[in-house]
This record gives C-alpha cells, structure tokens and sequence, in this order.
C-alpha cells in the first residue's frame, strides 16, 4: 500500500525508481559494480589482475579473513554516502542499505552475528545516528543474523578519517576500540558505509581477534581501490 501511494523514486535523477528500489533502472545498471574485488580485502581489482591478491594485501594481510563490498568508492556512489552521513537523506540510506543486504544474502556467508563499527559517543550525538548501524538493519532481516551493539565500543574520540593520510589514519586510530563482551570463538561481520584505506576496519578487528574472536568478515558497502593494485 505505501509502495503504491508513494512510488519509489530515483534518488540520482528523480525518475521512478524499479524493482522496488529507490533507483530507477538505468541509473542502477550504471552504478560503478565491483566486479574484480580483492577477495581478501574486497579492493577493486583490473579484470587483467596478474595475482589474486591486491598490493596492500601482498605487502600485510589485514587481521580480518575476508570482505564483501558490492560497489566501487566512485561518483556517484560517493555522493550517495555523502548525503545519507552528512546530510541524514534517509532514503539514500534505505537504498545502500538494500543494496548490501542484497549483496550479502547472495553468499553462502552466515556469521555469528553482525558488529556495525561504533561511533565514538561525541561524534554519535553530533550526527544524530550510526550509518553503520542503519545500514546494518536491512542486511540483519535479510540475512537472519542478529546486531550487536553490546560487544564493542569507541573508546576515543578520534579526528575524521577523511582528513587524513593513510600513515596518520593508523595513528589516529591507535587503541580506538575496546571489548566491552565476550567474542570468545565467534565469527564476527563487522559492517562499514566505506572501507577506503581499512585502517578503521584493522584496528577494530584486530582488538576483536586479540580478545578471542575467531573469524572476521568485512562487509561494506563500498570500497577504494587500493593504490598498489
């Protein structure tokens, strides 16, 4: 009923959006698809790749296991990120969160539980909500896998990533994160809006594998390609 009285709209060029999604057909099909991810850390890959792993990879594997991430970081889906966590655009975000719900459910991967990476409580009351955790909700129903929000915490405010290089992103986040429950033996998805140098998703998954977890999954809605692929 509320899908006919208010059809679903473009939200990239207004028209009517398709398959029940706010994204009209065209618009979908052009969205910037990460069809040759990393599968170790889902960084978009060349489809002429000569290994399977991407350069950061080869140089350090990260401390997760594996990472999911349908899109490429890239216009327009930046600007889609942009206005659901700056701008609180909340049918972006409903879109996203479908997407990746979509995503996941296509993989045989079924984790314990799903951990949305924290926001530090200052930084929470600034933006009024947890993108992470919004986007979490759709791909939990889908899924059938239960949201954390009780094992982990943000425990500095630290400044925001984006303003930074990949060398100052590690120190920034030195110590950022804390257990607050037992994760002995499980296998944990954190769940991200973008994964862009990873060094929030290290830091947040080595803490979780020091303190017992036994798996970790990375899943994103989008991600950066890694400047050594």
């Amino acid at each position: 009923m509320l899908r006919f009285l208010y059809p679903p709209t473009c939200v990239l060029c207004g028209g009517t959006g398709s398959g029940g999604r706010d994204l009209c057909g065209d618009c979908f099909g052009e969205l910037p698809w990460n069809r040759h991810p990393c599968p170790r850390c889902a960084a978009p890959l060349p489809p002429d790749a000569d290994t399977p792993l991407c350069g950061d990879c080869i140089k350090q594997l990260p401390s997760w296991d594996e990472a999911r991430s349908p899109l490429a970081y890239g216009f327009p889906v930046d600007k889609l990120v942009q206005r659901f966590k700056f701008e609180g655009d909340l049918a972006v975000g409903r879109l996203l969160g479908s997407l990746l719900a979509e995503y996941i459910a296509a993989g045989d991967a079924r984790p314990d539980c799903i951990v949305p990476v924290p926001l530090h409580a200052s930084r929470l009351k600034e933006r009024g909500f947890n993108q992470a955790v919004e986007l979490a909700r759709p791909v939990s129903r889908r899924v059938k896998v239960k949201v954390r929000l009780d094992l982990c915490e943000r425990t500095r405010a630290t400044q925001v990533q984006s303003r930074l290089d990949s060398d100052e992103r590690r120190k920034n986040l030195k110590d950022a994160f804390a257990v607050k429950a037992s994760v002995q033996g499980l296998h944990l998805a954190l769940l991200d809006d973008v994964v862009t140098t990873g060094a929030t998703a290290e830091s947040l998954a080595r803490t979780l594998r020091e303190a017992g977890a036994r798996r970790v999954t990375l899943w994103s809605v989008c991600r950066a390609a890694s400047p050594y692929a």
